[in-house]
């Protein structure tokens, strides 16, 4: 029986959400939760605070996480997992909810599987990348900040009649990049799912030039190209003046959409439920815009995604 459980987080909008969802959830079944600061380092460290609905009060709208987070290097090693297991053993947690990306979920899979803790997942990641999953936590907050961002770099490309090249995260994934791209308007997209022709790029900027056409956005996903290289090179080859926008760490933070936040409450309730239940080693997801729980060794697993379709609507429309 579950009678307290930890919680650990990664860091993106709509984690504050998800977890005010879960130790609501909880309170309604007399369930105790603590809070794990600063990730699994907290875990290794026995850094937890109580927390109850007092105190997750007002943050359903804070971007980040209230629990702050880390990425834990010391956790790959078996002496830190073990003192990690022994912060469980000595806080009499009966198990865990992780909300967080590949690495946070991971981590909760070694867990259950290696030392046989209780756990339930939350799919929290900008890259929308987690198998299995339509839509990860954070990933709508993520293209409204970097949309927002890249209306203002138009106006601008506009009024100054400038190529702008816009570089958005996605080390591994173009999520945001086709996302924002297709919903701002943009001529082209570099992702890491494809290749990309430079040459034919500035062909079609040159060609659109000499049609009168006086401004042009390029998005580039960070893992595929750097903006800097991209608009060096568009200048070489067209001759004509190029300007570079790296939105960076902005795309992780900001206010979460309203729709992150309906997600976060479905799926921070969804979570306690399963974890209740006796289910383990799962990630409670949305898909096919129903609540569903995956083995967290199907959600770990790499993600292809097919961002071809949408490109060709960007290209016929640009």
């Amino acid at each position: 029986m579950i009678k307290r459980f930890g919680v650990i987080t990664r860091d993106c909008a709509g984690i504050n959400a998800a977890l005010r969802a879960v130790v609501r959830t909880a309170a309604t079944h007399q369930v105790e939760v603590f809070g794990v600061i600063r990730g699994y380092d907290g875990l290794i460290d026995g850094n937890l605070r109580p927390l109850d609905r007092r105190s997750v009060s007002g943050i359903i709208n804070l971007g980040g996480t209230i629990l702050k987070s880390a990425r834990s290097e010391r956790f790959l090693t078996e002496e830190n997992q073990l003192q990690a297991i022994k912060t469980i053993e000595e806080n009499k947690l009966d198990g865990l909810i992780v909300i967080g990306g590949n690495g946070s979920l991971t981590g909760a899979h070694l867990l259950a599987t290696k030392y046989g803790v209780k756990v339930i997942g939350i799919p929290a990641t900008i890259d929308n990348d987690v198998n299995m999953v339509d839509q990860c936590l954070g990933a709508d907050t993520a293209v409204n900040v970097a949309l927002d961002a890249l209306d203002k770099i138009r106006d601008t490309a506009t009024s100054l009649e400038r190529i702008f090249v816009v570089e958005v995260m996605g080390r591994d994934c173009g999520y945001i990049a086709m996302k924002v791209s297709l919903a701002g308007g943009c001529e082209d997209v570099i992702l890491p799912e494809q290749d990309f022709d430079l040459n034919e790029i500035c062909r079609e900027i040159e060609a659109g030039n000499a049609q009168g056409k006086v401004s042009w956005i390029v998005i580039v996903a960070e893992g595929k190209a750097k903006a800097q290289d991209v608009a060096t090179a568009i200048t070489l080859l067209t001759g004509l003046e190029t300007r570079i926008a790296v939105l960076g760490h902005i795309q992780r933070g900001g206010r979460p959409t309203a729709v992150d936040r309906i997600l976060a409450a479905k799926l921070g309730n969804a979570a306690v439920e399963a974890l209740l239940s006796g289910e383990t080693d799962k990630c409670v997801a949305l898909k096919d815009e129903k609540i569903e729980l995956i083995p967290l060794e199907t959600a770990i697993k790499p993600k292809k995604l097919i961002f071809e379709p949408e490109y060709r609507l960007l290209k016929i429309l640009s």
